[in-house]
C-alpha cells in the first residue's frame, strides 16, 4: 500500500508525546522535528491520525520543498507548481505564511506573493481565477521559510485541531484541548480510576480525559476538514475510517470524573460543553468552595487534576498564595494515597502547596511558560493529616519569619491600642533574609517588599516572598482579599507618584483622634507616611492659636492634626491635584471645611516666592528629589534645603518655628549656611521616631528651625 510523509504540528515540548500517539494510531514511521512530528504512513493512517489525534495542532501535506534566494524565486516556485491537480479553480483558498528570511521580511508580503503565484498559474493554463477566502477556504495553503528553506503544504487540517467543536462557553481562561490533553496524559492518571478537577472552570480537562476513557475520538464531530475539497481525497477510504470510529465508541462505562467549581456560572458552561461533547452523563459536577473540599470517592483511589487560576502581576498574587496553601491543606486531608497533578503558570505558586513533586513537566500555555507537577500523597489516615495540619501551616512556611511577626504584633498592637492609632508597622526587615515590611491599616494588612540586591537570586527572593505572604495571611488572620502587595523600589523623578490601578478604595483609620483616608491599591504610596505619625501629633500640639502652613503637603494629614488643635488658619499647598484633593477629603471627613482652611495646588517652591504672607507654625516635608514636568528646575533636598529655607525664613514671623522633615537617608544640615541665614536648628529626629519604627533610626530625620535670638 503506498504510503506518504506528512508532518503533524505540536506545541513545543509535545512532540515526543505526539510521536508515541501516532505510533499507536496508525503505526507511523515518526521522525522528531522541532515544532511537530514527520510522519510516513497510508492515507487511512493519515485520516486515522486526523480524527485520532489529540496532541496535534495541525497536520500538513508537504507539496514543494524547495530553496528560494529572494521574493522572484517564492514566487517562480509557486506558479511553477500544478495547482490544478491539488484543488479546482473553483474552490476557494487561503495562505497561512509563518517565517521571513533576508529578503522576505514580512509574512503578509509572503502571503500576497504565494497568493499571486497560485492565481497566476490557475490563469496561465487558462482556468478561471480563484478567490481568496479567509474565514472558511476550502483549500488552507501552509508556508514556512526559514532562513532559505521553503517548505509549502496542504494544510489536511482545515481549522485548528486544538477546536473540538464542543466548547462553546469557556471560564476567563481556557486551555487549548490538545495542552488539556497533554496534561491529562502526563498527569498518570489510569482510564477507569476516578479523576477529580477541584477547579474544574469550563471543564476541559475532564471532558478530554472521558474522552479518552469513552474511546470518542476528539474530531468525530468535525465537519469542516481541510480535505474536503483536495483532489486527492479519498472518501471511501475517510467513511471506513469515520464508522470505525463511531463503532469503538463506548459510552456506557462508570461516571468516575467529578468537576468543582465555586462560580455556578461557569460549572453551568462546563456542563454545556460536557454534553456536547457525548461525556456529559459521565462527569459528576458541584459547585463548591476549595476550602471545604471533599473526596467524592469513599473507597476508590485516583487521581486529583487542575489548572487552578494564577496571576501575570505580582500584585494579583496574596489571594493566589492562600487559594494554593489552603489547595494543599485539603489534598493531604482529603486524598491520602492519591495522585495529584497540577498545572501552573506562576511555579512559585506551587511550592505554596507544601508538597514534595516526584516529576515535572514544562509547558506553555499562549505565551506562558508554565509547569506541571505531579504527587504522590502519602496513605496516612485522614484523622493523622487533620492533626497535623496547624503545626504545618505554622512551622513550614517561612518559619522565621512568621514567630518574628507574631512577636512584634504581640507588643506593637497593644501599643497601638493605647495610643489610639489604627494604621502601624508590624515589621520592617527585621530579618535579612525577609527584606519586606508589614504594615497594619486597620482591618486590612499591607507587605511591601524592598527590592532585592542584584546579587540575590530573582526566583529565590521571589519564593521568600510569596512564603512570606502565605505566614502573614496565617500570623494575621486577615481575610485574603484584604491583603494588599506591593513591590517597593528606588523611585526616580515622575515614578514616584506611579498610579498602579484605578480602583478607588478608600477608608479611613484614626490617629490621635484624626480620621484619615488611606487608598492601599492605586497608589505605590497609602496616603499616609506611617513613620511622621509622631511628627503630625507635635505639629498639631504646636500648631494651637497660630497660622499654619503646610508645604509639600501630600494628602495633609498633618493640616488635620492642626486644624483639629484649634490653628487660627491653616493652608496647605501641593503640587499634585489628586493629592490636594485627597487633603480636602480628609478635612471635610475631621468637619473641618471652611474660610479658614485654604488649599492651593501649584510648585510649591514657585508658590513660597511668591507669597507674601507671615506664618507662626510652617510644616514642610520635601522629597528627597523631584524633576516633574510641572517644575522649573529639579529638586534635591540635599543640593536645594538651604534655598527653601532662605525663602521660609521670609515668610516666617519673628516668633514663628518651622518644622523641617524628610527621609533621605545621610542628609547633612548645612549648619554654616542656616547661621548666615540667622537661624538655628535643632535635631528632633529621635523624639518623632515611634515605636514601630524604632528598629530603623535613619527612616526620616526633623529638625526645629527657628530665628536665632539676638544677644
Amino acid at each position: 500500500m503506498t504510503t506518504t510523509t506528512y508532518f503533524a504540528t505540536a506545541a513545543r515540548g509535545f512532540e515526543e508525546m505526539l510521536k508515541t500517539e501516532l505510533e499507536q494510531i496508525c503505526q507511523a514511521q515518526c521522525q522528531v522535528a522541532q515544532g511537530g512530528v514527520h510522519f510516513t504512513t497510508t492515507q487511512e493512517g493519515m485520516y486515522k491520525a486526523l480524527l485520532h489525534s489529540r496532541l496535534a495542532s495541525r497536520i500538513l501535506l508537504p507539496l514543494i520543498t524547495t530553496k528560494i534566494f529572494s521574493e522572484l524565486d517564492l514566487y517562480a516556485s509557486i506558479v511553477g507548481y500544478a495547482w490544478e491537480t491539488v484543488f479546482d479553480p473553483r474552490d476557494t483558498f487561503y495562505v497561512d505564511f509563518n517565517g521571513t528570511n533576508r529578503e522576505i521580511r514580512n509574512t503578509q508580503f509572503g502571503a500576497m506573493r504565494v497568493k499571486d503565484g497560485v492565481v497566476d498559474h490557475f490563469e496561465r493554463k487558462g482556468f478561471a481565477r480563484p478567490t481568496v477566502d479567509k474565514i472558511q477556504p476550502d483549500i488552507r495553503l501552509h508556508v514556512y521559510l526559514n532562513r532559505d528553506d521553503l517548505i509549502v503544504s496542504l494544510d489536511l487540517s482545515g481549522e485548528a485541531l486544538h477546536m473540538r467543536g464542543y466548547r462553546e462557553e469557556t471560564g476567563k481562561a481556557p486551555l487549548r484541548e490538545t495542552l488539556a490533553a497533554a496534561i491529562i496524559l502526563r498527569s498518570g492518571w489510569r482510564p477507569d480510576t476516578p479523576l477529580v478537577d477541584p477547579m474544574c472552570g469550563s471543564g476541559t480537562l475532564l471532558i478530554e480525559a472521558a474522552q479518552m476513557q469513552a474511546k470518542i475520538a476528539p474530531q468525530l464531530h468535525r465537519k469542516y476538514w481541510g480535505f474536503n475539497a483536495w483532489k486527492g481525497h479519498q472518501q471511501a477510504i475517510w467513511k471506513t475510517v469515520l464508522d470505525e470510529a463511531y463503532l469503538q465508541k463506548n459510552e456506557e462505562i462508570r461516571p468516575l470524573f467529578y468537576g468543582f467549581d465555586l462560580d455556578h456560572r461557569v460549572l453551568a458552561k462546563a456542563k454545556q460543553n460536557a454534553n456536547n461533547a457525548g461525556v456529559g452523563h459521565l462527569i459528576h459536577w458541584q459547585q463548591g468552595d476549595i476550602a471545604a473540599l471533599k473526596n467524592p470517592c469513599e473507597t476508590e483511589v485516583g487521581t486529583v487534576v487542575c489548572n487552578p487560576p494564577y496571576g501575570e502581576r505580582l500584585g494579583t498574587t496574596p489571594a493566589l498564595i492562600a487559594l494554593y496553601s489552603v489547595f494543599g491543606q485539603r489534598l493531604k486531608r482529603e486524598f491520602a494515597g492519591w495522585n495529584v497533578s497540577i498545572f501552573s503558570g506562576e511555579p512559585e505558586l506551587l511550592n505554596c502547596l507544601r508538597l514534595r513533586a516526584h516529576r515535572q513537566f514544562k509547558a506553555k500555555n499562549g505565551p506562558l511558560e508554565c509547569l506541571q507537577k505531579n504527587y504522590q500523597l502519602s496513605e496516612r489516615k485522614a484523622e493523622e493529616q487533620a492533626e497535623n495540619l496547624t503545626f504545618e501551616q505554622n512551622a513550614q512556611v517561612a518559619p522565621d519569619f512568621a514567630n518574628r511577626l507574631a512577636k512584634n504584633i504581640k507588643k506593637i498592637e497593644k501599643w497601638a491600642k493605647q495610643q489610639g492609632i489604627d494604621a502601624y508597622r508590624l515589621y520592617d526587615a527585621d530579618l535579612p533574609e525577609y527584606n519586606l515590611a508589614v504594615d497594619r491599616y486597620a482591618d486590612h494588612i499591607v507587605v511591601q517588599e524592598y527590592a532585592a540586591p542584584k546579587n540575590i537570586d530573582e526566583q529565590k527572593a521571589r519564593q521568600r516572598l510569596l512564603d512570606a505572604v502565605s505566614a502573614t495571611l496565617y500570623v494575621t488572620g486577615v481575610e485574603t482579599n484584604k491583603l494588599v502587595l506591593k513591590v517597593r523600589q528606588k523611585q526616580k523623578g515622575t515614578n514616584q507618584y506611579e498610579k498602579l490601578a484605578n480602583k478607588g478604595d478608600y477608608f479611613y483609620v484614626n490617629e490621635y483622634g484624626a480620621k484619615l483616608w488611606v487608598n492601599l491599591t492605586d497608589y505605590l504610596d497609602t496616603g499616609l507616611f506611617l513613620d511622621h505619625r509622631l511628627t503630625r501629633k507635635m505639629v498639631g500640639e504646636m500648631a494651637k492659636g497660630k497660622t499654619f502652613l503646610n508645604l509639600f503637603a501630600y494628602t495633609g494629614s498633618a493640616t488635620v492634626h492642626a486644624a483639629l488643635n484649634s490653628a487660627k488658619a491653616t493652608t496647605t499647598v501641593d503640587m499634585s491635584n489628586t493629592y490636594l484633593n485627597w487633603a480636602e477629603q480628609n478635612l471635610e471627613l475631621n468637619n473641618l471645611l471652611g474660610k479658614n482652611h485654604r488649599l492651593f495646588q501649584a510648585d510649591c517652591l514657585q508658590w513660597l516666592a511668591e507669597c507674601r504672607e507671615r506664618f507662626e507654625l510652617i510644616f514642610v516635608d520635601p522629597p528627597t528629589f523631584s524633576n516633574s514636568k510641572r517644575m522649573d528646575e529639579s529638586w534635591d533636598v540635599q543640593r536645594d534645603h538651604i534655598k527653601l529655607l532662605t525663602q521660609l525664613k521670609r515668610i516666617l514671623t519673628n516668633d514663628g518655628t518651622i518644622v523641617f522633615s524628610n527621609n533621605k537617608r545621610g542628609f547633612k544640615m548645612d549648619f554654616d549656611a542656616l547661621a548666615e541665614l540667622g537661624l538655628t536648628a535643632e535635631n528632633i529626629s529621635k523624639k518623632t521616631l515611634p515605636l514601630d519604627f524604632e528598629r530603623n533610626p535613619h527612616i526620616h530625620n526633623c529638625w526645629i528651625i527657628r530665628h536665632q535670638i539676638s544677644a
